[in-house]
């Protein structure tokens, strides 16, 4: 695989993310849970505790991230996303409510995206230049709708390890996996009791792995994290580690999306 001149004359290229959905996990397709506030509250500590220290551990090691955003969420915790804004991390779309395009007819994909556009505009006047797609869970009209409303990256599919543009578009693909997402190995179903919740050391080594067979490819590494996953007490230090290491390697450029979606633009 050909090197790609990445910024500086980096190796490889790491992204840090963060999906701040909050309680809107479960309200967008359950509203029943509306009714359930101990399930909710699982998801209310990510505005209210785990934003304020991801964003000071991020502060620390002067690193800047995305943190994409349900429409709702914005609506409806306007100081943790203000607070983001501030620190100089960038937002972007996560859907209005945050249900997946792929369960959505193409009229109320189109509406869900709008109304997310909107939403982010009005609470906080951020035009969002990316999308992703709840669950990642895009539909065969995500990119088509994506382009026709202007925005210029998504961050939903695992088809390559480096940055690529949609043909017939302007869209850069920002490819994801679910071995760098933290819910792959900390979400916590109470439907089922028979899963276990994986230890830092059991996570921490899947994602040194696959960070570091990236790295030796030159290619880029997104990091999926959410707020009120990541940032329990516990696993603080695990998230310290995967950003220390993003700010003092200098041979790996780690920026927000949209600087690596803008800088690949012109190269995919």
């Amino acid at each position: 695989m050909a090197e790609p001149a990445w910024p500086g004359g980096a190796r490889s290229a790491a992204c840090l993310t963060f999906d701040l959905d909050a309680d809107e996990v479960w309200l967008a397709e359950q509203p029943s849970a509306a009714r359930r506030p101990g399930l909710l509250s699982q998801g209310e500590y990510g505005p209210r505790v785990a934003v304020p220290l991801v964003l000071d551990l991020l502060r620390r090691y002067e690193v800047h991230a995305t943190f994409f955003v349900p429409g709702r969420v914005a609506e409806r915790y306007p100081h943790a996303v203000g607070s983001v804004l501030e620190a100089g991390h960038e937002i972007a779309h996560h859907g209005y409510t945050h249900r997946p395009p792929a369960a959505l007819t193409a009229h109320e994909e189109e509406e869900e995206l709008l109304r997310g556009l909107a939403a982010l505009r009005a609470t906080h006047g951020v035009t969002a230049r990316g999308y992703r797609a709840p669950s990642w869970d895009v539909s065969a009209h995500t990119v088509e709708l994506l382009h026709r409303h202007g925005l210029s990256y998504a961050s939903n599919l695992m088809a390559d390890i480096r940055p690529y543009r949609h043909p017939g578009t302007d869209v850069v693909e920002l490819p994801v996996h679910w071995t760098l997402d933290d819910a792959a190995h900390f979400w916590f179903a109470q439907t089922s009791f028979s899963r276990t919740i994986a230890t830092n050391e059991a996570a921490g080594a899947i994602w040194a792995a696959e960070a570091a067979g990236i790295d030796r490819l030159g290619g880029l590494c997104v990091h999926t994290f959410h707020p009120q996953v990541i940032g329990r007490p516990g696993r603080l230090e695990l998230l310290e580690r995967i950003v220390a290491a993003a700010a003092q390697d200098d041979a790996i450029w780690t920026a927000t999306a949209w600087e690596i979606a803008d800088w690949a633009r012109e190269r995919t």
